[in-house]
């Protein structure tokens, strides 16, 4: 079996990629402009450099499985409209056509939880989107070109899902854009307080990567088009993360709380997961407390690397 995924250079892309490469032969995309070509290393398929928006589909392999749609500007500062619907929208519709003109009747995209904004939780995929930035508008436009395409191409499998927050090796790269699970720990390596807004309670729906490639496989199998949900369905706060750090860690560090500047900033998010595991049949293997203290060991020998 053949695979195409794009943005392989970033935290779910890479691990995805290498995760297919037990299943068959893995062409990757990336223009590195937000990955990493460390997130490649040890890679053994096709890497493609090349601009999701311009790049020749009419090179590439017209045997495809599956495609997996992980490129995108994820950057929610990104304030320029039409740079931000050129990569994120427009390319995606490329890359639909492409699929179509090849044949390839599955294609599984990365979607957002920021599809909801600061909508009620849990969160469930029959809410009405409220996206609190462009970037969320993008994913929301994403998902209607979706629902387009299947439209009019009955026999394709569309499957968008809505990841919540991610963490995870590979994004090491992302630096203050990385999850807050790594920042947080790169704070407390430093034998620095964490610093958090006050007062901790703020929570998220917090998704180990490992898991996330999980949701996308289960999607690749799933014969229909849809968009899904994909967290743990269970809230953990601020406070809570640097508890089991904490603990992963062998430290006791306490939270140096401070005031949040960002009137926009979202308290709260928490996965609705009935229907994905209804439809999917995905369930994450992955609580709070595996996932950092597999993360703590994977950091932690980067940083004596």
């Amino acid at each position: 079996m053949n695979f195409l995924v794009t943005g392989a250079a970033g935290l779910i892309g890479r691990n995805i990629a290498f995760e297919l490469q037990g299943k068959g032969k893995v062409l990757v995309l990336d223009d590195f402009s937000a990955g990493t070509k460390d997130n490649l290393e040890g890679f053994k398929g096709e890497i493609i450099p090349a601009d999701i928006r311009t790049v020749d589909y009419s090179k590439f392999a017209k045997d495809l499985e599956a495609i997996f749609h992980e490129a995108a500007i994820t950057d929610t500062t990104v304030t320029d409209v039409s740079l931000m619907d050129s990569v994120n929208v427009d390319a995606f519709k490329r890359l639909l056509d492409y699929a179509k003109k090849i044949g390839c009747k599955k294609i599984v995209y990365a979607s957002s939880a920021a599809t909801y904004g600061k909508g009620k939780v849990p969160m469930s995929e029959s809410d009405k989107p409220a996206p609190a930035n462009i970037y969320g508008e993008s994913k929301v436009k994403m998902e209607a070109a979706a629902r387009e395409f299947v439209k009019e191409n009955p026999g394709f499998s569309v499957v968008g899902l809505r990841y919540f927050n991610v963490y995870g090796p590979g994004e090491f790269h992302k630096k203050k854009a990385a999850s807050m699970i790594c920042q947080l720990y790169l704070q407390m390596e430093a034998g620095k307080n964490p610093r958090i807004f006050k007062w901790g309670e703020q929570f998220r729906d917090f998704i180990y990567v490992k898991d996330v490639v999980a949701a996308n496989l289960k999607a690749m199998d799933y014969a229909k088009s849809g968009v899904f949900n994909v967290g743990t369905g269970i809230p953990n706060t601020f406070n809570r993360v640097i508890e089991v750090l904490n603990k992963a860690m062998g430290k006791d560090l306490k939270p140096d709380y401070f005031e949040n500047p960002y009137g926009f900033y979202q308290d709260q998010t928490q996965a609705d997961m009935r229907l994905s595991k209804a439809e999917l049949k995905f369930s994450v293997k992955y609580d709070l407390e595996s996932g950092i203290g597999d993360y703590v060991g994977v950091l932690k020998n980067l940083k004596r690397r």
